[in-house]
This record gives C-alpha cells, sequence and structure tokens, in this order.
C-alpha cells in the first residue's frame, strides 16, 4: 500500500488516544513492559510528522485535572527524544506551536464508563472523533486482579462502548498482545477469541465470575483486615489473579486479563468497524524517524533454546 495513501486517511481527522503515557516506570525492561505505551507515542509522533493536517489528536492520561493531564503529556511524551526530528524539521517555536494546535490532553481513566469524562465533554469528542486508538494497559505480570481487571478487561469493554457513541467513526484500533495466545506452541492463526474460551481443554471461562471473585475477595481481604498491612492485601490479589491465570491456562494475568479483553470487545463491537493488532516483543526504531530510537532500560538475554519474536516498532 502507498504510505502517502494511509497519511492521506489523517487528513483532517480527529483521533482519541489512549495509553501515551503508560502506566510503569523507567526502570521496568523494555521488552513487554512499556509495548503498549511505545507503540501509541511512536503512534502520535508519526502521525504528526507525516500529516500535519491531521485535525486534533486527544491524548487520555491519568491525572487529577486538565493541568496535569497536560503536564504528564509534555514531560512524557512530547519531550521525549523521539520528536527531535520533528523538532528539527519545524524549529522550536513552530513546533510548539503545532504541539498546542493539534494536541489536546484529556484527563481520564479508561477503567471507568466513558473514561471518567463529564457528560458535555463527551458529547463534544462523540461529535468529533473519527478513529479510537486503545493503547492503555497495565502490563505488569504479577499485577493485582483487581487493578488488571479494571485496566485490561474492562478498560476494552468501556472504549467499545465509548466508540460506539461516536456518530463519525471510521475505526477503533485495539492494542493487544500475542500473548493471549499463552504458551500455546506451532503455527497458531489470527482469529478473535470467542467469550468463554479457555486454553485450558474442558474449562469455560466466565468473566462476570471472575469480576464478583475478585469483589468478594477484597471485601473478605477488608473485613479481616484488622492490624493486617496494606501490603498483605495487595500480595493476596497478586495471587489471586496468577492463580486464575495458571487455572485457565494462561501464563500470567498480563496475557489472562488481555485475553478476557478481546473477548468482551469482540461481544460488544456489533458492527462497529475494528482492529486488534497483537505485538510480540519490540526493538528499537529501525530508521523512522531516526535508527536505534527504543525508551527506558533494554535488553535481550539469549540461549541456544530461546527462539526470539521481535519486532521493530516503527514498523508496527
Amino acid at each position: 500500500m502507498d504510505p502517502s495513501a494511509v497519511a492521506g486517511c489523517f487528513r483532517d481527522k480527529t483521533i482519541l488516544v489512549t495509553g501515551s503515557t503508560g502506566f510503569l516506570g523507567k526502570c521496568m525492561p523494555i521488552y513487554i513492559h512499556k509495548i503498549h505505551a511505545i507503540y501509541v507515542i511512536l503512534l502520535v509522533e508519526k502521525i504528526l510528522r507525516v500529516q500535519p493536517d491531521v485535525k486534533r489528536l486527544y491524548l487520555l492520561v491519568r491525572a487529577p485535572d486538565a493541568v496535569s493531564a497536560e503536564q504528564r503529556v509534555l514531560s512524557q511524551v512530547l519531550e521525549k527524544d523521539l520528536f527531535n526530528t520533528l523538532r528539527e524539521k519545524h524549529g522550536l517555536t513552530h513546533f510548539e506551536r503545532l504541539v498546542k494546535q493539534k494536541i489536546v490532553p484529556l484527563a481520564g481513566d479508561t477503567g471507568f464508563h466513558n473514561f471518567g469524562l463529564d457528560g458535555p465533554t463527551v458529547e463534544a469528542l462523540c461529535e468529533e472523533i473519527d478513529v479510537v486508538v486503545n493503547g492503555a494497559a497495565t502490563t505488569n505480570f504479577y499485577e493485582r486482579y483487581d487493578v488488571a481487571l479494571a485496566s485490561n478487561v474492562l478498560g476494552a469493554k468501556y472504549g467499545c462502548e465509548f466508540a460506539k457513541k461516536c456518530r463519525n467513526l471510521k475505526l477503533l484500533l485495539h492494542v493487544s498482545t500475542a500473548f493471549v495466545a499463552g504458551t500455546q506452541e506451532g503455527l497458531l492463526l489470527e482469529k478473535a477469541l470467542q467469550m468463554g474460551e479457555s486454553l485450558r481443554q474442558g474449562y469455560h471461562l466466565d468473566i462476570e465470575t471472575e469480576l464478583r471473585l475478585v469483589e468478594k475477595v477484597k471485601t473478605e481481604l477488608a473485613a479481616a483486615k484488622s492490624g493486617s498491612s496494606d501490603q498483605s492485601e495487595k500480595t493476596a490479589l497478586k495471587e489471586l489473579g496468577f492463580n486464575r491465570a495458571s487455572h485457565f491456562g494462561w501464563p500470567n494475568v498480563y496475557a489472562f486479563t488481555k485475553a478476557m479483553g478481546e473477548m468482551l470487545l469482540e461481544q460488544h463491537r456489533e458492527d462497529l468497524p475494528v482492529v486488534i493488532i497483537r505485538p510480540t516483543m519490540v526493538t528499537s526504531t529501525y530508521q523512522d524517524p531516526f535508527p536505534g530510537w527504543i525508551e527506558g532500560a533494554r535488553y535481550i538475554y539469549n540461549s541456544q533454546d530461546l527462539y526470539l519474536s521481535a519486532i521493530d516498532i516503527s514498523m508496527v
């Protein structure tokens, strides 16, 4: 496909993007733990660079208010070295002007209905938005089960519900992971996960049951707290997530909840135009916008027994 034709699709379009700042610290291993944020940041940079006539990019970030959202976007997205090519191309003054014209930070949370936005804001956005890119996720393999369910499962559902309200929607792009396939071997075809599907033969996965279970456990932990630390609750909920993932055949709570998110998306999408991408691990950029960019700590362990699946993030 002609790259210019793809870029042309974004001319005068309004795009809502979640997950541009990520949830984890800079010290986490890059090959998994920042994959969602890296992909989304690259998307933002590339759209601004190849299609400056994009109408607007709304960046939804977790923040208590609009001022904090703007500060977070500036510090965790636009000040990155990744945007140096744009700064050099336009000059600092014109780059800042471009950002001010095109980038609109939004304080919200994908774990809530309507991303936690107020009614008038939702109404205005739904009149304007053409594309929704849902890249928000918690990617910790040993996350608390309640946190992973809210971000990766309900976040997918709420993203779909929001997209269905957008009257001019052309596309909902959902960032998942190749690890929804678990540890299966051999040739695995790219197909949608069906509601209730489990990697463990003979088991049926009921997402509503999982949501009720975690609330029941949280209530029991709160009732039995009496002097126990918050760390004890956190550990218990992390172990619950790991155990439930293992019970249904997934290796960790990240892959497990991302799989459930895909199931809800498939169940609720109806005639919504949806694309799900499942990256594996990522390496640095090959050449676009410049060679060798990747954020944070990065390393790849190799041995004779390891088969490596990697992709240059500028090619996603």
